[in-house]
């Protein structure tokens, strides 16, 4: 265990923690709400500092990112654990699984040294913090991602974007890209279905992008639960006036018998994420991507003055016709870093 950073003693031995905008009060020997940080006699201790249950190499478009460093690996790492509890999720069982000593005695501990020796082993060009919630590892990241830096190594989050503005503003100081799930336009869908808020996520992207960290942004579309037109209007919209119209938006097929707890939903109709795609395209989105679908088309980077194809994909395989970002046609920059 390592203690952990962003919390405050109250009296009597509780906490409240000030990791994310969950803010939990935490009593003595009980955790947080994500389950990885544990008040012992009044100080707060992350449970998962050093111990990464996934760790592999994988393409950087599977996080997804499509503008930054295409066609280069990622060195990709996760704990247990999580601060939401989305009913739709397909990492349930290391973001979901119970965390006790048992548990955490299987999994083989790893300085934030090892994460960046075995990152340029593998000669990958950055380190992805994903699989789970990074921000419940976020002592454990921030050790990692300041290695990295020194390695010329850049730095991945995989996000819902739920960090408290203490913990952002110290993420940013090392932060490269990030992919958050701004996972539909509608706080009782938040409540419902993740058990958070809408609000503090809207606030964290716009914080960002301030920031001049390389975003990019993913929603799932569940059937009867996220899949309301009027609703993605609402959310091209604020991409678009409150991010930018260049900030690539992943439009994601869901598919029930992966999910945590709904099996019994039907995947996705594709035809309803192309109606989304040019609902985007209307907005003035200027690049949009269809995930885990049959018309690979919708997966490719057009340019977005001439619509000359520049970076043609077949699953995480790319063919770059780009000169540096640039329209190979036309020389429009494409924002790909």
């Amino acid at each position: 265990m390592k203690e952990a950073r962003f919390y405050k003693k109250l009296k009597n031995n509780l906490i409240k923690c000030e990791l994310c905008y969950h803010f939990c009060i935490i009593d003595n020997n009980n955790m947080g709400v994500c389950r990885s940080r544990k008040n012992i006699n009044g100080h707060l201790y992350s449970l998962v500092y050093g111990l990464p249950i996934a760790l592999n190499v994988d393409p950087v478009e599977k996080k997804p990112l499509f503008h930054f460093l295409p066609g280069t690996y990622t060195f990709s790492l996760g704990t247990l654990g999580c601060n939401f509890m989305c009913s739709n999720c397909q990492n349930w069982e290391i973001s979901q699984n119970k965390i006790d000593d048992e548990i955490l005695k299987k999994i083989k501990f790893k300085k934030p040294k090892e994460i960046v020796d075995m990152a340029l082993m593998n000669n990958c060009q950055s380190i992805s913090y994903t699989y789970n919630e990074p921000t419940i590892f976020t002592e454990y990241a921030i050790d990692i991602m300041k290695l990295a830096k020194k390695n010329n190594l850049k730095n991945i989050w995989v996000s819902n974007g739920y960090m408290s503005k203490k913990c952002l503003k110290e993420i940013i100081t090392y932060l490269d890209a990030v992919n958050v799930d701004l996972k539909y336009f509608d706080n009782n869908f938040y409540h419902k279905n993740c058990s958070a808020k809408l609000e503090p996520v809207l606030d964290n992207l716009k914080n960002l992008k301030n920031n001049n960290i390389h975003l990019e942004i993913t929603t799932l579309v569940i059937p009867g639960l996220s899949d309301d037109l009027k609703m993605h209007k609402l959310l091209c919209n604020f991409i678009k006036n409150e991010l930018g119209a260049q900030v690539p938006w992943h439009i994601s097929k869901f598919f029930g018998d992966i999910s945590w707890k709904l099996k019994d939903k039907k995947e996705t109709d594709e035809r309803l994420l192309n109606k989304i795609y040019e609902q985007g395209k209307l907005a003035g989105l200027k690049y949009i991507y269809l995930g885990n679908v049959s018309e690979t088309k919708r997966e490719n980077t057009y340019c977005p003055k001439c619509h000359h194809l520049n970076i043609e994909r077949r699953g995480y395989e790319i063919k770059r016709f780009d000169h540096n970002g640039y329209c190979a046609h036309c020389g429009e920059d494409l924002k790909i870093i």
